[in-house]
């Protein structure tokens, strides 16, 4: 699959299949995970950083990632959900 889910992926390892599945059909899942793959690049390259700022960037970020994995999170719980229908009336 050529979208950037690999992060998702390792993340919610029982929940890969169903992120395969979510981004093949929503732009808007593809980017969230590729947000959240970008955004865990960041934090670590601040984890080691030399800046002044290093602690409150990298702190940034690990409330970014934290917050994108719940947004991805919340939208696997959305996804999983299967609607009831009724059954038709004779």
């Amino acid at each position: 699959m050529g979208h950037d889910v690999g992060f998702a992926k390792q993340c919610f390892p029982t929940r890969a299949r169903l992120i395969d599945e979510l981004a093949a059909r929503d732009e808007s899942f593809r980017d969230l995970c590729h947000d959240f793959a970008t955004a865990d690049e960041l934090r670590l390259s601040w984890e080691t950083a030399l800046a002044p700022d290093r602690y409150e960037r990298h702190a940034e970020l690990v409330e970014l990632v934290d917050s994108l994995r719940s947004e991805i999170e919340v939208a696997l719980d959305d996804a999983a959900v299967v609607p009831f229908r009724r059954p038709p009336r004779p």
